[in-house]
């Protein structure tokens, strides 16, 4: 665990589901790595009493051997506006949500904690509030960014145990993908990916499988020009760059268990292409972890599922997921648990 400190996990928006699973996933701390919760004190606590479990009330972050044995641990934002109630989000809760990540963040850079798992936000209840980033990763970029005022360039992977995926174009509508498709982008991304699978996953020779952006990779052009204009030239750049790439592949054949045995990430053009294989390998433990940055960030794969929030019916997995990922990630598969 890096510099001996535990995992900081955010609360999420407070009338989504993120504390309640916050306080599942604490239930099961015997088979995660040591972590605390980071948010609001009014919205944990009425989760973890929904659940029979006393908050403990940090005033600093914890090391590992000062995590307490019988309450979440919960390091306090500033209160937000008013109260959180499940299902009802609320923009006036935004800036709690907010801080949540922005503490969560510096306790990262500060070696105060060994990583970040963030629950799940609602977009648009932040831009209500005034919140000008995309989303959650590019405002994690912005927090990392280093002393001249440079942000590093994120990357969404998507993983869990048979799969990794990531997307180069993300939320974008589907008709803007091909203009906004480069083979810069796609360079890029292959060199972030390729770098953390071997510094952070211990890859040692990172395969990446990178997807064709037409049926069938364009069909030799029968089908669409871009996997010969765009995609095949950042391919031949990844390898002269001594990155085991190839492609483009047709996406239609590259999920199935044999094909998935012969590359460690898939690298595709566009959000769907990436997150259906994955949400139907697996829905409930897939993890989204953010590449490129000098902190671990993991989250789970899902929303913030208003729907279901407060009813006690919402699963931790994903969440639990997270955590240990986040604690592989950071050295922590043996860390001392309370």
């Amino acid at each position: 665990m890096t510099q001996g400190g535990a995992l900081a996990l955010t609360m999420g928006d407070p009338a989504g589901i993120g504390p309640e699973i916050a306080v599942a996933a604490w239930l099961q701390r015997q088979q995660l790595p040591p972590f605390f919760v980071v948010g609001d004190a009014s919205a944990m606590t009425q989760a973890a009493r929904a659940r029979g479990v006393e908050v403990a009330v940090l005033s600093a972050p914890p090391g590992v051997g000062e995590l307490p044995a019988e309450r979440l641990p919960l390091l306090p934002v500033n209160a937000a506006s008013a109260p959180a109630i499940p299902g009802q989000p609320d923009p006036a809760n935004a800036a709690a949500t907010i801080a949540a990540i922005t503490g969560a963040v510096a306790l990262a850079l500060s070696g105060a904690a060994a990583g970040v798992v963030t629950n799940p936000i609602a977009k648009s209840v932040l831009y209500a509030a005034g919140f000008r980033h995309p989303g959650h990763t590019e405002f994690l970029a912005e927090l990392c960014a280093d002393d001249a005022g440079q942000a590093p360039t994120p990357v969404m992977m998507l993983w869990c145990e048979e799969l990794a995926v990531v997307p180069v174009t993300i939320h974008i509508p589907l008709a803007e993908v091909p203009r906004r498709l480069t083979t810069a982008s796609i360079i890029e991304t292959g060199r972030i990916v390729a770098r953390d699978l071997a510094q952070r996953f211990g890859v040692a020779r990172p395969r990446l499988a990178v997807a064709g952006l037409n049926p069938h990779a364009g069909e030799n052009g029968a089908l669409g020009a871009e996997d010969a204009a765009v995609v095949a030239p950042a391919v031949a750049a990844l390898q002269a760059a001594g990155i085991d790439a190839f492609g483009p592949l047709p996406a239609d054949t590259m999920f199935h268990a044999r094909a998935r045995a012969g590359y460690d990430a898939a690298l595709c053009m566009y959000h769907d292409q990436a997150l259906i294989p994955i949400k139907t390998i697996a829905f409930d433990e897939g993890v989204n972890v953010t590449l490129g940055l000098p902190v671990i960030r993991t989250s789970p794969d899902h929303g913030t599922a208003f729907d279901i929030a407060g009813k006690g019916v919402a699963r931790p997995d994903s969440l639990m997921a997270a955590l240990r990922l986040a604690g592989r990630l950071a050295g922590a598969s043996g860390a001392a648990r309370p």
